[in-house]
């Protein structure tokens, strides 16, 4: 399926994400070039929400930039296989090898907010992800290796305890979101 299709094709979990369903298809019709960095002002990212088996903790990565404990994610880059760019930023940022797709398709759908930042010596304008988060779960046995020009840790954290990780006020009601998707699971 298409990626655009499969954002067309998700069902909204609340009105939050039916608002930032509509608005990511508007984007899809007014940018061409939303799959990469070179739009200024959104583009699209893809992002992993891993569980354990029990489902009571998940993994976390400190992110370098935000000086936060995050899911793991990156830019499509022009990559139209979101689950794809998902997997393959959640093995870098981790060492994970073992993982399970938890639900089929898109789990979350979110348009986050980036503030200026300096990236690599250069400073990034602010900006909005267009996110499609997917839910997997991995063996929190497996050895974990830390990606260092991205990120100074990687941990598994109770999972009703990860907004007192983030100090990113913005990704709380996400993570909140999400804890309770798992819940209904």
């Amino acid at each position: 399926m298409d990626f655009a299709d499969s954002i067309k094709k998700y069902v909204p979990f609340n009105e939050q994400e039916k608002n930032d369903q509509a608005i990511i298809l508007r984007c899809l019709e007014v940018f061409e070039d939303v799959l990469t960095r070179s739009n200024k002002i959104a583009h699209f990212t893809s992002s992993a929400f891993v569980v354990n088996k029990s489902r009571d903790k998940v993994l976390v990565v400190h992110h370098n930039i935000y000086n936060s404990w995050s899911w793991t994610g990156g830019h499509a880059d022009g990559e139209t296989d979101l689950l794809a760019v998902a997997i393959k930023e959640l093995k870098e940022e981790t060492g994970v090898e073992k993982i399970c797709l938890v639900t089929p398709g898109i789990f979350s759908l979110d348009i986050l907010p980036v503030l200026g930042h300096i990236k690599r010596g250069e400073y990034v304008s602010p900006h909005l992800h267009l996110s499609a988060a997917f839910l997997f779960e991995a063996d929190e046995n497996e050895p974990l290796t830390v990606k260092e020009d991205e990120n100074s840790g990687v941990q598994w954290i109770p999972l009703l305890k990860l907004t007192a990780y983030s100090n990113e006020p913005h990704m709380h009601k996400v993570y909140e979101k999400l804890i309770t998707k798992i819940d209904r699971l």
